[in-house]
């Protein structure tokens, strides 16, 4: 280990902490974590867990879920900038004035969006269990919030519903185009392509699998096939490769990457266990709203 890996350690014993990375965190924090996810097994992970302190390596809405799951405890977040635009695509405003023109609607919630979103929702849901849980609801109308893509890649499966949609994206998976991965193809003809759903339909009809990080993940490591190219974010390369290091995968394009989720560093995390700081908070009445669509979701997708 070293130096700086060993203060870590003495820290978070000191601290009675626990690191949690998203998959898409630098490689060396996802090295160091004590548990490393996707956003539905990170949820899972904070609810569970005996430390008082949670170390959350990804964005500002994790970190906020996390608290509002646990508000007895302390939510710290290496960088306090890191955020997902996303989060940010909707408001309890609008969704206010959709619930009005469609009262028989469900609102449901993706977790990539603000405490104050997921308190005027009904449930939340992740990209590994949405489709199980929108499938699940009484509600015919759906009004999907913030991720278009991911409401439409479910809204296709789930013809029976009928889907209002936000026009909300994730910047790194709606760069992504068919052509990118056509060349990528052509490129490696033998890869199977997998895609995240947060991806856009021209890029989902070309796909051999897709799912969550998780599923990614899972896919790829299952599959005989021993090369692959990836739509979504790069720090799952981290997880794919430790996982099947006789394996080859590939990108559809250079730069699919998300600058909030690469901001945490060791020397960050060492700092904010120095520092207690700095540390989430959730206006305690916005979060025991919040906390309601968060439970419903941990209650469907059992």
């Amino acid at each position: 280990m070293s130096d700086i890996t060993n203060e870590i350690q003495a820290l978070k014993r000191k601290r009675d902490a626990v690191i949690l990375a998203h998959y898409y965190a630098q490689d060396e924090v996802q090295a160091l974590a004590d548990y490393v996810g996707d956003s539905y097994y990170l949820s899972k992970v904070a609810r569970e867990c005996p430390q008082q302190t949670l170390v959350f390596c990804g964005v500002k809405f994790m970190g906020e879920s996390a608290k509002i799951m646990n508000p007895e405890k302390t939510v710290l977040m290496p960088d306090e900038v890191e955020d997902c635009p996303m989060a940010h695509m909707t408001d309890a405003e609008r969704i206010q004035q959709v619930r009005a023109q469609h009262p028989e609607a469900a609102v449901v919630c993706y977790i990539n969006s603000t405490a104050e979103a997921k308190a005027a929702s009904d449930v939340c849901v992740t990209s590994a269990n949405a489709m199980r849980i929108v499938q699940a609801l009484p509600n015919r109308e759906i009004y999907f919030i913030p991720d278009e893509n991911l409401a439409r890649h479910i809204a296709a499966e789930l013809p029976e519903k009928h889907f209002i949609f936000n026009q909300g994206y994730c910047h790194v998976h709606a760069r992504l185009t068919a052509e990118m991965v056509k060349n990528a193809k052509e490129e490696h003809p033998r890869a199977l392509v997998l895609a995240h759903p947060e991806c856009r339909q021209e890029v989902l009809a070309l796909a051999d699998y897709i799912g969550s990080t998780s599923g990614i993940i899972e896919f790829a490591t299952k599959s005989e096939n021993e090369a692959f190219i990836v739509c979504t974010e790069m720090g799952v390369m981290y997880e794919l490769k430790q996982k099947n290091p006789n394996k080859r995968f590939y990108t559809a394009e250079q730069d699919q990457i998300c600058p909030d989720m690469k901001r945490i560093t060791l020397e960050k995390i060492k700092q904010c266990l120095e520092t207690m700081a700095p540390e989430v908070e959730v206006n305690v009445d916005l979060g025991r709203q919040a906390l309601k669509a968060l439970e419903a979701m941990h209650t469907i997708a059992r």
